[in-house]
């Protein structure tokens, strides 16, 4: 399960830099937009949903062994106008572990190694409240959460899932003034998981 506490260290330290100026944050150069909407696919598209281009994405740099993320790979996805980041990630899981698309086990183990790894990362961090999700035969838990990031407070949905030999985590990350389009978004991402 320290598979999602190191990758989303990783990623929460990332959104300070990001959150304060957003247009400086860019690992590699955006990819093209070629439609009105563009498809997210991870664990070989159990888990899909799609955003609008207006999300413009940015591969992350790929894990290394010295910060424990090896054979991590992840896309952030902003929108400057509305100040919104998705940050996706997947990961080969280590030692040749292996879990089902529902494994109960696993996925009650990384919500508590992601809720630890959250509240020692960032002060005023709090879970507000966790889902248990089950689509299409894989299992997702969504932990919704706040804390201050980039110097403001920020509304947080979190995603943890597994299937095989990978695991996921997708982060999104809006302005605490924002609960609408949070909210919308984030019924949006589960409607396209419903749909995939």
């Amino acid at each position: 399960m320290s598979f999602f506490s190191r990758n989303t260290a990783v990623l929460a330290l990332s959104l300070t830099a990001l959150l304060t100026g957003m247009s400086s944050f860019a690992a590699t150069k955006p990819v093209a937009k070629s439609s009105s909407i563009q498809k997210v696919s991870m664990l070989d598209g159990k888990f899909a949903f799609s955003l609008p281009t207006s999300y413009v994405a940015t591969p992350m740099s790929d894990g290394t062994e010295k910060t424990g993320t090896a054979g991590t790979t992840g896309t952030m996805y902003a929108n400057k106008d509305e100040k919104r980041v998705i940050l996706t990630a997947e990961r080969t899981l280590p030692g040749g572990i292996s879990t089902g698309d529902n494994d109960d086990v696993f996925l009650d183990g990384s919500v508590a190694d992601f809720v630890r790894q959250q509240s020692a990362a960032l002060p005023d961090f709090k879970q507000t409240s966790e889902n248990r999700l089950t689509v299409k035969g894989l299992g997702v838990r969504e932990i919704d959460s706040t804390a201050t990031m980039g110097g403001g407070h920020t509304l947080n949905a979190t995603f943890l899932s597994g299937s095989g030999t990978h695991a996921i985590v997708v982060q999104v990350i809006s302005r605490a003034d924002d609960q609408a389009g949070h909210a919308a978004l984030i019924k949006r991402i589960i409607a396209g998981l419903n749909t995939r």
